[in-house]
This record gives C-alpha cells, structure tokens and sequence, in this order.
C-alpha cells in the first residue's frame, strides 16, 4: 500500500510528462479533494497510507486532468465572492478577473442607498455575478437571464445552494426583459473572435462552451448589441458595468458613444490591461 506523499510524487511525474505546467499544484489539489483535507495538512501526511477505493477515485480523476479537463469541472466547484458555486461545462469557470468586476461594482454601491434597485445579471452563467451581487447586498432585486437552459439549471443550482432568493429569465440578451427597466446591469458576454478562440489553450478550447466565448467574428457583437439594445431598458442613472477583452477597450468604448451615456471609464485588470468598463445612462 503506498504513502500519500508515494502517490502525490508518481502522480506529478505523470502530470509533467503530460505537459502540466502545474503538475504538482494540481495532484496536491485533486488529492485534497478526494481526502477531503485542506491541501496543506497534506504536508502533515505523507506518511498515510491510501486505502484502495481512495486510491481508486483519485487515479480516476487524475486521468482526467492528464487529459487536459480543467481542476474545476473535474471538482465541480469552486469559492467566488463569498459563494460556492457548482461549474459543469455547460458553463464557463469563473476567473479572477470577473471577480475584480464584481469587487469594483461593490464598490461603486457601497455609498448608496440600494434597496429596492432593479439589477441584471446579462449572461449568467453559473450566476456568479448575480449571485455574488446578491450575497453582498440582499437588498437588491437581482435577476439573472441566459440564452443556455443548461447554464440557467447550474445557475439556479447555486442559488439554492448559496440560499438566496433572486429570479432567472431564459432568453437571448434583453430578449426576456422586455416591459422591464434596469438600475444596474452586470454583463460578461462572450468577447473572444473566432481566430482567438481557434488559439486558445485546448483546457478552454476543447472543455467550455464555445456559446459563452465567442462573441461572433470579430468579439464585438455583444458590445454592439448592447450599444443599441441597452438604452430602453434603463432607468436614469443607471449604472452599466462590462468585461472586455484586454485589447477591446477603445473599440468598445468607440461603440458606446452616444451622448445619453453620460459617463463612462475603462479600467484595468491586475496585469494592467484594459477589463473593465463602466458606463452611467443619463
């Protein structure tokens, strides 16, 4: 019977010759996983024997890392904004970045008296936006809406999961909002041409849905949707915040020149690229 730090050791030498540029993060992760242990008291157990059927489903998982299947589908969770959030590939695994979005709306509402405001979640996904909206301020009537009946499901999953009670709407962009006007809109659209997505790490290319990634030919077309679409459906002073692609921020914000928008700044992400823009209606 071999040691978990036996196990851990064979495991990163297999990860390696599979081209995992985090061979050993990831077997220490799956095996915190299967455990059920935090990934530093693994250091605390090197010496435990693993049991067979342990043994077993960790192998099981491992093969799929080694196939390039991303830690968190394979997990089928992760921690964002103060929830815990179910991923499957019906939906795309929320990044830092959209978690800075989010810090930064925060942000921006922290000073202001929200309650009964009307915010949307465009794009939903797992719902993390919204989700993680409505867990910081329970105040707000938030509703999140998808295209993707299979990422509305994962999205009401975590409602119920993170206990918290907001609405969900199933259609294409504003499409289901209609008669409905908005205070605050969140929005992280598929932003990425098709040549990118053709480049991108098999992990994403070949694993999350190509729906949530591609915003037609050139990235843009959410951004030109919204440009148009967007204005019947706010309040005045509604606040409109976006994530973009690093090299997108002149050519969204040339798109968002009408002069109903009375504000609006680019900001950027820990690495200093353009991510994030934000936008007041008059």
């Amino acid at each position: 019977m071999k040691s978990l730090g036996d196990i851990l050791k064979l495991s990163t030498q297999y990860l390696k010759e599979k081209n995992d540029p985090r061979a050993r993060a990831h077997a220490e992760n799956l095996m915190s996983y299967v455990l059920k242990l935090p990934r530093l008291d693994l250091y605390l157990q090197f010496d435990r024997p693993l049991e067979e059927d342990e043994l077993s489903i960790y192998r099981a998982l491992l093969k799929r890392k080694a196939q390039g299947e991303p830690l968190e589908y394979i997990m089928g969770e992760l921690a964002f904004y103060d929830c815990t959030l179910s991923v499957t590939p019906a939906v795309l695994i929320p990044r830092p970045e959209t978690e800075i979005l989010l810090d930064k709306v925060c942000e921006r509402l922290r000073s202001k008296n929200v309650v009964g405001l009307q915010a949307w979640d465009l794009c939903c996904g797992s719902g993390c936006l919204g989700l993680g909206l409505k867990k910081a301020f329970p105040e707000l009537s938030v509703t999140l809406s998808d295209l993707s009946t299979d990422a509305l499901q994962v999205a009401q999953k975590n409602c119920m999961r993170n206990d918290l009670q907001v609405d969900f709407l199933h259609g294409d962009l504003l499409a289901p909002f209609q008669g409905r006007t908005a205070d605050l809109v969140l929005c992280n659209p598929p932003y990425i041409s098709q040549k990118d997505f053709n480049e991108l790490d098999p992990s994403v290319r070949l694993f999350e849905p190509k729906m949530a990634l591609v915003g037609g030919e050139s990235g843009n077309l959410f951004y030109k949707r919204l440009a148009f679409e967007l204005p019947p459906f706010l309040n005045p002073g509604a606040l409109v915040c976006l994530e973009i692609g690093c090299s997108q921020g002149e050519v969204v914000s040339s798109l968002f020149s009408a002069s109903h928008w009375k504000a609006k700044s680019l900001e950027k992400d820990w690495a200093g690229h353009d991510r994030f823009f934000f936008l007041e209606f008059e």
